[in-house]
């Protein structure tokens, strides 16, 4: 008997072939016998019925494993609020990339039917936890699978800030500002800033700067425990934002100091038997595959 009884689907609404995964996987599940909860814009992407509905955010607490249907965006979305919860979850790829949803639609009934069965490898992947400080109070601003980020909000601000790690001063800089990135944000923002590929098991985070007016300002891999303090300069044109995921929480004020630690829960992601993370790198990055053999 599978361990996984109660199954929750979760489908990004407006992308294109969503809404015929999602009714042919809630087909697929109810054949197994499985109990299906989702919430109200996926049921109705998927023509259910007689399904179990729930909000989104409240998906996690009552099932055994959840199925993200979209791209990295849309499991991004759900991992803050799955974690708490300690489910285990997957992805179906709709996206470009697919770095965290690598089950590909024409094969999820041969994935899922193996998952189900027991046949799968779990990853572990932490999260970020950004907080900001003031009059000596620590406030919760979210958490971020990817990346927390520094930034003016807007195009051509610089903005002023000192580093700190583990409460020792690394820099001060003027740059469009720091993106602090686990190994799972290695391979998305982060990259696109001359960030270096980190592989998920790696228990480190990553602070890269954002064209730094300073040619020798590189990226920095620090270790996973470690707490990272920004703190922005005392007098700047303009307050800077910080972004979680790509969603921004917070406008930071002047002297104001942004405090980013690891996340002690993880999410605990599903991969199917085959996946390898240098399989996902071949495919997603266009690295080479196998030279042909001289007998070839």
């Amino acid at each position: 008997m599978s361990e996984f009884n109660k199954i929750a689907i979760v489908g990004r609404p407006d992308h294109k072939g969503v809404a015929d995964t999602c009714t042919r996987l809630l087909s697929f599940l109810s054949n197994c016998g499985v109990s299906v909860i989702m919430d109200a814009t996926t049921a109705e992407l998927a023509v259910a019925r007689d399904c179990e509905i729930a909000e989104k955010e409240t998906l996690s607490m009552d099932c055994d494993l959840l199925i993200v249907v979209g791209g990295d965006g849309s499991m991004l979305k759900m991992a803050k609020f799955v974690v708490p919860d300690d489910v285990p979850v997957i992805g179906i790829n709709r996206g470009k990339l697919g770095f965290l949803t690598d089950v590909l639609p024409n094969e999820l009934e041969a994935q899922l039917s193996a998952v189900l069965a027991g046949d799968y490898e779990v990853e572990r992947r932490f999260l970020l936890d950004v907080a900001y400080l003031r009059n000596g109070q620590r406030h919760a601003l979210g958490s971020a699978l990817n990346d927390v980020v520094l930034h003016p909000g807007q195009a051509a601000q610089m903005i002023e800030f000192e580093l700190f790690v583990d409460d020792r001063f690394v820099y001060s800089q003027e740059s469009d500002g720091l993106i602090a990135a686990t190994p799972t944000g290695s391979t998305a923002y982060a990259l696109s800033a001359g960030g270096p590929i980190m592989h998920p098991d790696l228990n480190a985070i990553v602070l890269v700067p954002m064209y730094p007016h300073s040619l020798s300002s590189r990226p920095v891999v620090i270790d996973g425990e470690s707490e990272i303090r920004l703190v922005v300069a005392k007098r700047t044109s303009h307050c800077p934002l910080v972004s979680c995921d790509g969603e921004v929480c917070h406008t930071a004020r002047a002297n104001e100091e942004i405090v980013i630690m690891k996340k002690q829960s993880p999410l605990r992601l599903i991969h199917p038997l085959n996946h390898t993370f240098y399989q996902a790198c071949r495919s997603k990055l266009g690295w080479g595959s196998r030279l042909a053999s001289s007998d070839d």
